[in-house]
C-alpha cells in the first residue's frame, strides 16, 4: 500500500500553525501524483489549498478508535502532531496526566491535588504487569521493584523535566511506593526514614522559582538499597551542582532556600531567639527577590517538620541548633555594611551589629573578619603583600564566603543523612531514583545552565544506547531480520564538551592562570571550534557568548562569570579564620585534608561502558567542571550497571493553570527530553505490533469464509494480510507478533470501517424497503376499502326506490309497537315474580333474627354463671401457683446466699494473708530507707573532708600566684579576678551540695515518719476487718436459723398441695359418665344428620317433578308463535330463563308450607342437641385442665424436693432436714403409686372421650402396656445380673492375682447393660410419642415412680451425665491429641459439627463438678493457647482456620448455653438444664474466647481475600462471558502481560468454584450460618472493590460493552447467592457502586436528562468516581462516541451538591464488624460418644 493512496477524500492530515502548532484538517479531494496542492477543509469550515513540498507530504491524521491511547506507540502514524494530540486528549478532555512512550512515562504536571496517590491505589498496582493497568508512576515503580526481585537485578528509576514540570514529586511518590510495598519486618522504620530525607533535602536545597514554588536547585541520586527478601535496609544519596548563587542573589519574584525563611518565620520560637533573627525583609540575601512569601505554603509549619524529620533520622538537639546558628550566621553575614573609603579601599566597622552576631554565632575574632573581608594577602616568592579591596570586591568576597559556607553545610547535612539511612546488613540489590534538572535554556545562560545540559547530553545519550538496545533485542526475539535504524548520536557534542582539548579542559586551563579571563577563554574557544566543529559557532552581534548545538535545541552562552564559577575561591585568610574558630562543627568544615566518608559502600560494583578521562594531577586545586564531570562519570557507571526506567516529566503552561495545554511549550518539551526522538526511531522501523490473537479478533471482519475455516489461526492471518497488503515489504511475521510499518493499521482500520459501513448500508437498505412495503401495502389496503363502501353506496341509490322507502317505513312502525308490548309484558311478570321472592325471603330473615336474638340472650346468662364460676377456679389455680413460685424463689435466694458468704469468706482470708505480706514487706522497706540513711551520713563526711581539703590546696595556690606574678602588675588582677570567681563558684557549689545533702537527709527523715504513720493506719484498718467479719459471720448464722424456719413453712405448705391432689383424684371418678353422655348425643347427632340429608334429597327429586309438570302443561309454543323471527334471536338466553323461572315459582307455591314446617322442627332439634355438646364439651375440657394442673403439681412437689435435698445435702449443718424430707418423699412416691394403680383402668376411657377410633386406640394401650410390663421385668432382671456381679466382685477382691482382669471384665459388662437398657428407654420413648395428652400425663406419672425407685437402687446401672474424667497429668496429651494434632478432614466427614468443642466443654463439667479451681483454670489456658498455637502454625491453611473458627464459636456458645443464665437457658430442654456449671462462672473465658475468635475470623478473612484475589480482575474485569461482543485495540509498546509469561486465563466461573469451595469448606466444618453470610458478604465486598478499583485504573476497560460483560458477571454471582441460599445476607448490596459503574457505562451519555438520570442513578458512587468513569470512558469503535467535556461538566455541576468523599478508591482493606451469634447446641452432652480416632482413650465418661 503506497503512502500516497491514502491521501484521499474524507482523510484527515495535519498541517502546520503558528498558534496551536498542528492544526487538523479533511482531504476534499483525492490526491494524485504530481499535484501540488491539496484541497482541505479546515475544523472552522474554511476551504485552503495547501500547497505541497515536493519531499514530503503533510502527515495523516490518525483513526479516532486509535487517539487516546495509553502508549504513544499504539498509534498508527507516529509523528509530532500525533503525538501532541493524543496527549491533549487525554489531558485536556480525559485527565489523565501518565502517558506511556515506548520505555517512557510521560508526566503531565495538573497543577492540582489528584486523589490518585493514596495507599489503596498503591496496593492496586502491587503485583500487577506495567501493561495491565493505566500509566502511573506507581506502575513505573513497580516494574523495577518486580524485575530487581526477579532477575536481581539492580534498576534506576531516572526523573528528568525541566524546572515546575514536577520531578521532585514524581520521585517522592516512587520512593513512598517502595516504602510501601517493601516494609521490612522488623521496627527499625528504615521506610520511613528513607521518606523523612525528602523535607529535609526540600528545606535544604529547593526555593521558589518563577516557573516553581519548590523547584530543585540540585540533582540527586538515592539509592535504595533492599536484602534478600526485597526489603528495604537502608538508603543513600548522591547530589549535584547545588546552585550557591542563590545563597546571595535571587531574582525577581524569587525566593532562597526554603530553610532560611523557615527559620525567619520561628524566630520568636524560644529555641530561637539567641539567634536574634527578625522576618525575612529584614535581610539583604531573603529579600531580593521581593516576595518573600508563597501563597498557601507556612513556613512555621514547615519549621515544625523539618525538626520532627531531623529527630525522626536521630538527629539530636545540640545538632540542629549548631546547624540553625551557622544558617542563621549567613544571614547575618548577608547584612554586613561594607563602606567605600575613596576609590581603591573600603573598609566595615568593628561595631556592626550584625557583623558581632555572625562573629558570636560562630566564635569568631570580630576585628581579624572585619580586616580580612575588606583586603586580600598576595604571597609571591620574595614577600607578602596586603591588598586592599574596593567595595564591589568586598562584597563579593563576602558573597563568595557565604556561598561556600552553605555548600559545606549543605554537604555535611547529606552525609549525616547518609549515615542515620545506614545499613550493618550486606546490600543484596538496590533500587536507584535520579531527580536531576531537564535541558534548560534562558534567555541568559551562564556556568550552571552549561553543566546542565552537558549532564543532558550524558544522560540521552545514554537513553538512546537503551533503546536502541531494547528495539534490537524485540526484533531478535521474534526472528525479524535487523536493519540498522538511524538514530541521533550526540557523542559529537559530549566529545566538544568533554574531549581533550575540549571547552571544560580550555576553562580549566584558564581558571589556572593568574590572569585568566572570560574574554582570554572565550577566544580560545573562537581559535579551537569556530568554522572547525559544526556543533559550535560563534553569535553574528555579540562577542561575550558562544553557541553549542545540543540534542534538543541551540543554546547560546554568555561567558561572563565562566571563571568564577568555575574556580569557586575563597581568600585565603578567611578560610584561616575560619579555620581556627572554637565552633568546632564549622572549623571541621574548613579543614585542609577533610576525610569524607564515601557515598557508596563497597558492595557496589559498577562498570563503565567507556573509559573514564580522570583529571589532571597537577590540578593543585579542583575546579567545579572538573568535579561535576567526575560525579557525572561515576553516576553514568552506575546507570549503566542497572536497569534503567525512565520518567519524563512535562510543563504544561507557564502560568500554573490546572489542565491547561500550551502547545507550544510542550512540543519544545518533548523535544528536549528524548520522547519525540524515540518516536522517530520507533516510526523507522515497524512501530506497530499485534499479536496474532489480537489481530485475528479485531480484523476478523475482514476475512472471507474460506480463511475462517483454517484451523491455524496464524496461518489464517498471514493468507489475510498478503491478500489485503500486497507489498510485502509493509509487515512482517514475527514468533508471536505481527510488526507494521507506520500507516499499515491506519489503512487496515479503514478497511474494517469500510466493510462495516457497507454491511450498514446492506442492513439499512433492507430495513428501509421493508418499511416501504409495509407502508404500501397499508395505504393500498386502505384505498380497497374506501372504493368498496364508495361502489357499494351508488348502488344503493340505484335501487332505492319511493314505495319501497314508503313499505319500509311502515313495516318499521308495526315492528315499533309490537316488540314495546312484548318488552312491557315480559316486564310486568318479571317484576310481579321479583315482588313475590322479595316478601317471602324477608320474612324468613325476619324470623331467623327473632330465633337468633332469643338463644343470644338465653347463652348470655349461661355464660355469665360458666364465666364466674371459671373466674374463680382460675384466681384459686393461680393462687396456688404463686404460692408454689415463692416457695422455689424462698429456697433459691438462701441457697445464693450461703454461697455468697462462702465465697467472701475465702475472699476475705485472702485478704488478711495479702495484708500480711504487705505488712511484712513495709518492714522490709523501712530497714533498708534505715541503712540508706546511714549511708547518705558516711558520704556527707566524705564530702565536707574533700570541700576543706580543696579550700586548702586553693588557698596555697592563690599565695604562689601572688608570690610568682609580683611583677606583672596588670595580669596579676586579671587572674586575681579570674581566682576569686572561681572561689566563689566553688563555694556555691559546696554550699549547694551541703544543702542538697542536708535536704536528702530532712527528705528520707519525713519519708521513714510517713511510713510508720501509715503502718499504723493499715493496722487499725485490719483490725476494723477483722470486727467486720466477725459480724458478718454472726449475721450468716442468723440467716441459717431461718432457713431452718423456711423450710419448716414448706413442709406444711405440702400437706396443703397433698390434700388438693386427693380432692382432683376424687373428681377424676365423673369423667366415665360425661364420656358416656357425649357418646349418646354423638350417635344421635349423626342420626339426625343422616335423616336430613336423606329428606332434602327427597325433596330435590319432587321438585324436578314438579318442574317437568308445570313445563309440559306451559303453552309455550303459543307465545312463540306470537313473537317474530327477530324477537325469538333478541330473547333467545331470556327467554329461557323466563319459562324456567315459571316453573320454579309455582312449584314454590306448592312446597313451601310443607317444607317450612318441617324444617323449622329438624332445625330446633338439632340446636338443642348442639347446645348439649357444646356444654358437655366445655365440661370434659375443664375436668382435662384440673387433671393436669394435679399432674403438674405432682411434678413440682416432686423437683422441689429432689432440688431440696441436692441443695442440703451441701450443707453439713442440715442433715437432720434431709432425713425428715426423704420421708416425706417416700410417703409421697407411695401416695403416687396407688394413684397410679387407680388410673390404670381410666387411660381407655379417657381416649374413647377425645377419639372415635376406640378400638385402634385400645389395642395401642394395651400393646404399651404389655411393653412396659416386659420393659419392668427385663429391669428386674438386670437389678438381679447387678447385684450377682456385686457378689462376685466382692468375692474377687480377696484376689489379688486376678484383680484387674476382673474390673475391665465388670466395667464392660456395666457398661453393655446400660446401653441395652438406654436403648430400651428410647423404644420407649418412641411408642409413647404416639399416646395423646391424657396418655402423656399418665406416662410421665410412671416415669416418676420409676426414677424415685432408680434412688434406692444405687448398685443398678447409671445414665451419663455429659462429663469427661481426665486425670491432671493427662491435660498436656489431651490438649495435643484433641487441638494441636487434630485433622479437619477426617472430622468434618462423619461427625457432629463443633465435636472437639464439645469434648472440651465437657471437660470443663468435670473440672466444675469436682470445684477444683486450678484444675479447670488450668485446662481452660491449656485450650485457648492450644488454640492460638495450632491457628499461629496453619496461619495459610483455610480449612484449618475454618474449622478452628467454627470449633471456637461452639466452645464459646457451651460455656454461654450451659452458664446458668437465664438468657443463654431459653431455648435449652430440661436435661440440658441439668448440665449447667454449678461451680464456677467462666465469663472471662467466654470474653478470651471471643477475642481469640474475632483473631482467628480476621485471619480467615485474609486467607480467603488472598486466595481469591488474584482471580477476581481476570475473571470479572477482563474475562468477555459474551462471547464476540468484545474488541481488541493495539496496546503499543508495554503489551498486555508483558512483565510475565503468561499462565492460564481465569474466569468468572473461577471465582464461583472458588467461592463454592470456601462456602462448601465452611459448611462441612460446621460454622454457623450467620458468620457464613458475614464472611461471603465480605468476599464481596472484596470482589467488587477491587474490580471497581482496577476499573478506575484501567481506561480501556471503560466501554460500553464491557459494561454488558461486567453486568453479566454480577448476575452470575447474584445466581450462586441464590443457589446457596444467601440471598439475605446484604453481599448484594455490597456488589452496588460496581453495578452502578458498569450502568453508567452502558447509558446513553449525551443530553442534559442523561445527565440527571446519572445524578439520581449513581447514588453508590462518589462524584470523584463518576467524572473519573466518564473522563476515562474510551469506545471501541467508531460508531461509538466519547463522552464530550461539555458532559462532563453538566454531571459535574449537579454532583457538587453531593458531599461524600474525595478518595477515587475504595478501600480493599475495609473489613465488617462481626458478630458472634449465639446458636445453642442441639446435641445432648449424654448422646455424645469420642470416635477412636482422636487417640482419647485416656477419658472416661461419666
Amino acid at each position: 500500500m503506497a503512502v500516497a493512496e491514502l491521501y484521499t477524500q474524507y482523510n484527515r492530515v495535519w498541517i502546520p500553525d503558528p498558534e496551536e502548532v498542528w492544526k487538523s484538517a479533511e482531504i476534499t479531494k483525492d490526491y494524485s501524483a504530481g499535484d501540488k496542492a491539496l484541497r482541505l477543509l479546515l475544523e472552522d469550515g474554511t476551504e485552503l489549498d495547501y500547497s505541497l513540498d515536493s519531499e514530503s507530504l503533510p502527515p495523516l491524521r490518525n483513526p479516532d478508535i486509535l487517539v487516546g491511547e495509553n502508549d504513544l506507540t499504539a498509534l498508527s502514524y507516529l509523528h509530532e502532531p500525533a503525538v501532541l494530540h493524543n496527549l491533549r486528549i487525554r489531558f485536556e478532555e480525559s485527565k489523565l496526566i501518565y502517558t506511556y512512550s515506548g520505555i517512557i512515562l510521560v508526566a503531565m504536571n495538573p497543577y492540582k491535588q489528584l486523589p490518585m496517590y493514596g495507599d489503596a491505589v498503591i496496593h492496586a498496582y502491587s503485583g500487577q504487569n506495567m501493561g495491565d493497568m493505566d500509566p502511573h508512576i506507581f506502575a513505573v515503580a513497580e516494574e523495577a521493584y518486580k524485575q530487581m526481585a526477579r532477575n536481581n537485578k539492580n534498576q534506576s528509576i531516572i526523573v528528568s523535566g525541566e524546572s515546575g514540570a514536577g520531578k521532585t514529586v514524581s520521585a517522592r511518590y516512587a520512593m513512598r511506593y517502595f516504602a510501601t510495598v517493601s516494609k521490612s519486618s522488623g521496627n527499625t522504620h528504615v521506610e520511613d526514614k528513607v521518606l523523612a530525607s525528602n523535607p529535609i533535602t526540600e528545606a535544604i536545597g529547593n526555593a521558589k522559582t518563577t516557573r516553581n514554588d519548590n523547584s530543585s536547585r540540585f540533582g540527586k541520586y538515592t539509592e535504595i538499597s533492599f536484602d534478600e527478601r526485597n526489603q528495604i535496609i537502608g538508603a543513600n544519596m548522591r547530589t549535584y551542582l547545588l546552585e550557591k548563587s542563590r545563597v546571595v542573589f535571587q531574582s525577581e519574584n524569587e525566593r532562597n532556600y526554603h530553610i532560611f525563611y523557615q527559620l525567619c518565620a520561628s524566630a520568636q520560637q524560644p529555641e530561637f531567639k539567641h539567634l536574634k533573627l527578625g522576618s525575612a525583609e529584614e535581610f539583604n540575601y531573603t529579600s531580593m527577590g521581593g516576595n518573600v512569601v508563597i501563597e498557601g505554603v507556612d513556613d512555621r509549619a514547615d519549621m515544625v517538620e523539618t525538626q520532627k524529620t531531623f529527630t525522626l533520622l536521630g538527629f539530636k538537639e545540640d545538632f540542629q541548633k549548631d546547624i540553625f546558628k551557622i544558617l542563621a550566621a549567613i544571614l547575618h553575614l548577608g547584612n554586613v555594611q561594607i563602606t567605600a573609603v575613596g576609590t581603591e579601599r573600603s573598609s566595615v566597622s568593628e561595631d556592626d551589629s550584625h557583623l558581632s552576631m555572625f562573629c558570636e554565632l560562630l566564635d569568631l575574632e570580630a576585628s581579624r573578619v572585619a580586616q580580612w573581608l575588606c583586603n586580600r594577602k598576595i604571597v609571591t616568592a620574595a614577600e607578602t603583600v596586603v591588598k586592599p579591596m574596593t567595595s564591589s570586591q568586598a562584597v563579593n568576597a563576602r558573597d563568595a564566603l557565604a556561598k561556600k559556607i552553605y555548600a559545606h553545610l549543605f554537604n555535611f547535612i547529606v552525609e549525616k543523612i547518609n549515615q542515620a539511612l545506614q545499613f550493618s546488613g550486606k546490600q543484596h540489590t538496590f533500587i536507584g531514583v535520579l531527580d536531576i534538572y531537564g535541558f534548560e535554556t534562558f534567555d541568559v545562560n551562564s556556568f550552571e545552565q552549561f553543566c546542565i545540559n552537558y549532564a543532558n547530553e550524558k544522560l540521552q545519550q545514554q537513553f538512546n544506547l537503551h533503546v536502541f538496545k531494547l528495539e534490537q533485542e524485540e526484533y531478535m526475539k521474534e526472528d525479524i531480520p535487523w536493519t540498522l535504524i538511524d538514530f541521533y548520536d550526540n557523542q559529537p557534542v559530549i566529545d566538544l564538551i568533554e574531549a581533550k582539548m575540549g571547552i571544560l579542559e580550555l576553562l580549566d586551563e584558564e581558571c589556572l592562570l593568574p590572569h585568566g579571563t572570560d574574554e582570554n577563554w572565550l577566544q580560545k574557544l573562537y581559535n579551537n571550534f569556530v568554522n572547525k566543529n559544526p556543533l559550535f559557532e560563534k553569535p553574528r552581534m555579540s562577542n561575550t557568548s558562544f553557541i553549542i548545538q545540543h540534542f534538543a535545541d541551540k543554546v547560546e552562552y554568555k561567558c561572563e562569570g565562566f571563571l568564577e564559577k568555575n574556580r569557586d575561591t575563597v581568600y585565603d585568610m578567611l578560610v584561616e579564620i575560619l579555620r581556627v574558630s572554637k565552633f568546632h562543627l564549622f572549623a571541621s568544615f574548613f579543614q585542609e585534608n577533610p576525610v569524607l566518608p564515601s557515598p557508596f559502600g563497597s558492595t557496589i560494583t559498577v562498570k563503565s561502558a567507556k573509559q573514564v578521562i580522570k583529571p589532571n594531577n597537577k590540578h593543585f586545586r579542583t575546579t567545579v567542571g572538573s568535579k561535576f564531570r567526575s560525579s557525572l562519570y561515576l553516576l553514568m557507571e552506575t546507570l549503566n550497571a542497572t536497569t534503567p526506567h525512565y520518567v519524563r516529566c512535562i510543563k504544561p503552561n507557564d502560568e500554573k493553570l490546572p489542565f491547561e495545554f500550551d502547545s507550544k511549550r510542550i512540543v519544545q518539551q518533548l523535544r528536549a527530553c528524548g520522547v519525540l526522538e524515540t518516536i522517530r526511531i520507533s516510526a523507522q522501523s515497524y512501530p506497530s505490533r499485534w499479536t496474532y490473537i489480537e489481530f485475528y479478533s479485531r480484523y476478523g471482519i475482514l476475512m472471507t469464509k474460506q480463511e475462517l475455516s483454517f484451523s491455524d489461526k496464524k496461518e489464517v492471518c498471514k493468507v489475510v494480510l498478503h491478500r489485503l497488503i500486497q507489498d510485502s515489504n509493509q509487515y512482517q511475521f514475527g514468533k508471536t507478533k505481527i510488526f507494521f510499518r507506520a500507516g499499515q493499521v491506519a489503512y487496515l482500520e479503514k478497511l474494517r470501517l469500510d466493510k462495516l459501513r457497507q454491511g450498514c448500508v446492506v442492513i439499512q437498505k433492507h430495513i428501509r424497503g421493508w418499511l416501504q412495503r409495509k407502508k404500501f401495502l397499508r395505504e393500498r389496503q386502505a384505498a380497497l376499502i374506501i372504493q368498496r363502501y364508495f361502489r357499494g353506496q351508488q348502488t344503493v341509490r340505484k335501487a332505492v326506490t319511493a314505495t319501497a322507502l314508503k313499505e319500509a317505513w311502515a313495516a318499521i312502525i308495526l315492528q315499533k309497537h309490537c316488540r314495546g308490548y312484548l318488552v312491557r309484558s315480559l316486564y310486568q311478570l318479571i317484576r310481579m315474580a321479583t315482588i313475590t321472592i322479595q316478601a317471602y325471603s324477608r320474612g324468613l330473615l325476619a324470623r331467623r333474627r327473632y330465633r337468633k336474638m332469643l338463644e343470644e340472650h338465653k347463652a348470655v346468662i349461661l355464660q355469665k354463671y360458666a364465666r364466674a364460676w371459671l373466674a374463680r377456679r382460675r384466681f384459686q389455680n393461680i393462687r396456688r401457683f404463686v404460692l408454689n413460685i415463692q416457695l422455689t424463689y424462698r429456697v433459691q435466694r438462701l441457697q445464693k446466699k450461703l454461697e455468697d458468704q462462702n465465697k467472701e469468706n475465702h475472699g476475705l482470708v485472702e485478704k488478711l494473708t495479702s495484708l500480711a505480706a504487705l505488712r511484712a514487706g513495709d518492714v522490709e522497706k523501712i530497714q533498708k530507707l534505715e541503712s540508706e540513711l546511714e549511708r547518705a551520713a558516711a558520704h556527707r563526711q566524705n564530702y565536707e573532708e574533700k570541700g576543706k581539703k580543696y579550700k586548702d590546696t586553693v588557698e596555697e595556690k592563690l599565695t604562689k600566684l601572688q608570690k610568682q606574678n609580683s611583677e606583672l602588675e596588670i595580669q596579676k588582677e586579671q587572674i586575681q579576678l579570674k581566682l576569686q570567681e572561681k572561689t566563689e563558684e566553688l563555694k556555691e557549689k559546696m554550699d549547694d551540695l551541703t544543702k542538697q545533702l542536708f535536704e536528702d537527709v530532712q527528705k528520707e527523715e519525713r519519708q521513714r515518719i510517713l511510713l510508720e504513720k501509715s503502718f499504723e493506719v493499715k493496722t487499725q484498718d485490719y483490725e476494723k476487718q477483722i470486727q467486720s467479719l466477725k459480724e458478718e459471720i454472726k449475721t450468716l448464722k442468723d440467716e441459717k436459723i431461718q432457713l431452718q424456719h423456711e423450710l419448716e413453712e414448706e413442709r406444711a405448705t405440702c400437706g396443703g398441695l397433698k390434700g388438693e391432689v386427693a380432692r382432683l383424684s376424687k373428681q377424676m371418678k365423673t369423667i366415665p359418665e360425661f364420656e358416656k353422655e357425649i357418646e349418646l348425643l354423638q350417635t344421635q347427632k349423626i342420626d339426625l344428620e343422616k335423616h336430613v340429608q336423606s329428606q332434602k334429597r327427597e325433596m330435590r327429586e319432587k321438585m324436578s317433578e314438579i318442574t317437568k309438570q308445570f313445563l309440559e302443561s306451559y303453552d309455550t309454543e303459543g307465545v312463540r308463535s306470537r313473537l317474530s323471527v327477530e324477537d325469538l334471536e333478541h330473547l333467545n338466553e331470556d327467554g329461557e330463563i323466563w319459562f324456567a323461572y315459571e316453573g320454579l315459582k309455582k312449584a314454590t307455591r306448592i312446597l313451601e308450607s310443607h317444607f317450612q314446617s318441617q324444617k323449622d322442627c329438624y332445625e330446633k332439634e338439632i340446636e338443642a342437641l348442639n347446645y348439649k355438646v357444646v356444654h358437655l364439651s366445655q365440661e370434659i375440657n375443664h375436668l382435662q385442665k384440673l387433671f393436669r394442673e394435679e399432674n403438674n403439681i405432682n411434678e413440682s412437689i416432686r423437683h422441689e424436693v429432689t432440688r431440696l435435698t441436692s441443695e442440703n445435702m451441701m450443707i453439713p449443718d442440715f442433715k437432720q432436714q434431709i432425713s425428715e424430707l426423704e420421708k416425706q418423699k417416700q410417703d409421697l412416691e407411695i401416695h403416687l403409686n396407688e394413684q397410679t394403680e387407680k388410673m390404670k383402668g381410666k387411660p381407655e376411657d379417657l381416649s374413647a372421650q377425645l377419639h372415635h377410633n376406640h378400638e385402634d386406640e385400645g389395642t395401642q394401650r394395651k400393646t404399651t402396656e404389655t411393653q412396659n410390663g416386659l420393659h419392668t421385668k427385663e429391669k428386674e432382671k438386670l437389678m438381679v445380673k447387678s447385684q450377682e456381679m456385686q457378689n462376685a466382685s466382692d468375692h474377687s477382691k480377696k484376689q489379688l492375682e486376678t484383680e484387674s482382669e476382673v474390673k475391665s471384665s465388670f466395667r464392660q459388662e456395666v457398661s453393655r447393660l446400660t446401653m441395652e437398657n438406654r436403648d430400651l428407654e428410647e423404644e420407649l420413648d418412641m411408642k409413647d410419642r404416639e399416646i395423646k395428652k391424657l396418655q402423656d400425663q399418665v406416662k410421665t406419672l410412671t416415669k416418676t415412680i420409676e426414677k424415685a425407685n432408680d434412688v434406692h437402687l444405687s448398685s443398678g446401672p447409671k445414665e451419663y451425665l455429659g462429663m469427661l474424667e481426665y486425670k491432671r497429668e493427662d491435660e498436656a496429651k489431651l490438649i495435643q491429641n484433641l487441638i494441636l494434632d487434630l485433622k479437619p478432614r477426617g472430622v468434618v466427614v462423619n461427625m457432629i459439627p463443633g465435636l472437639p468443642a464439645h469434648i472440651l466443654f465437657m471437660c470443663v463439667r468435670y473440672a466444675d463438678s469436682l470445684n477444683e479451681a486450678s484444675m479447670l483454670k488450668s485446662l481452660m489456658n491449656s485450650a485457648i493457647n492450644g488454640i492460638k498455637q495450632v491457628v499461629k502454625e496453619h496461619l495459610e491453611d483455610f480449612e484449618m482456620l475454618s474449622f478452628w473458627l467454627s470449633n471456637t464459636c461452639h466452645f464459646l456458645n457451651c460455656l454461654k448455653q450451659y452458664s446458668g443464665e437465664e438468657e443463654f437457658m431459653k431455648h435449652n430442654s430440661p436435661h440440658q438444664n441439668k448440665n449447667c456449671l454449678n461451680n464456677f462462672d467462666l465469663s472471662e473465658y467466654r470474653q478470651i474466647l471471643s477475642d481469640v475468635a474475632i483473631r482467628i475470623y480476621h485471619q480467615f478473612i485474609i486467607v480467603m481475600e488472598n486466595n481469591i484475589q488474584p482471580i477476581i480482575v481476570p475473571g470479572v474485569l477482563e474475562y468477555e462471558s459474551l462471547q464476540g461482543i468484545s474488541g481488541l485495540k493495539p496496546t503499543g509498546f508495554r503489551k498486555r502481560s508483558s512483565s510475565i509469561d503468561d499462565t492460564d486465563a481465569y474466569t468468572m466461573t473461577s471465582v464461583l468454584q472458588q467461592l463454592s469451595y470456601f462456602y462448601s469448606t465452611m459448611c462441612q466444618n460446621g460454622l454457623d450460618p450467620e458468620l457464613v453470610r458475614q464472611a461471603v458478604k465480605q468476599l464481596f465486598f472484596l470482589i467488587g472493590a477491587v474490580t471497581l478499583n482496577s476499573l478506575f485504573l484501567r481506561k480501556d476497560m471503560c466501554s460500553c460493552r464491557k459494561g454488558m460483560q461486567i453486568r453479566c458477571n454480577i448476575s452470575y454471582l447474584e445466581e450462586w447467592l441464590k443457589d446457596k441460599n444467601l440471598q439475605h445476607s446484604l453481599a448484594k448490596e455490597t456488589l452496588e457502586p460496581l453495578s452502578q459503574a458498569a450502568w453508567l457505562l452502558q447509558v446513553k451519555k449525551t443530553t442534559d436528562s442523561d445527565a440527571k438520570e446519572i445524578f439520581e442513578r449513581c447514588t453508590s458512587l462518589s462524584a470523584v468516581q463518576i467524572i473519573k468513569i466518564l473522563n476515562s470512558y474510551t469506545p471501541i469503535d467508531d460508531f461509538e462516541k466519547r463522552v464530550t467535556p461539555s458532559f462532563v461538566r453538566k454531571v459535574q455541576a449537579l454532583l457538587n451538591s453531593r458531599e461524600d468523599s474525595s478518595q477515587l478508591m475504595l478501600d480493599t482493606n475495609y473489613l465488617f464488624q462481626v458478630t458472634f451469634p449465639f446458636t445453642p447446641s442441639p446435641h445432648a452432652l449424654e448422646m455424645i460418644q469420642i470416635p477412636s480416632s482422636f487417640k482419647l482413650g485416656f477419658l472416661t465418661r461419666l
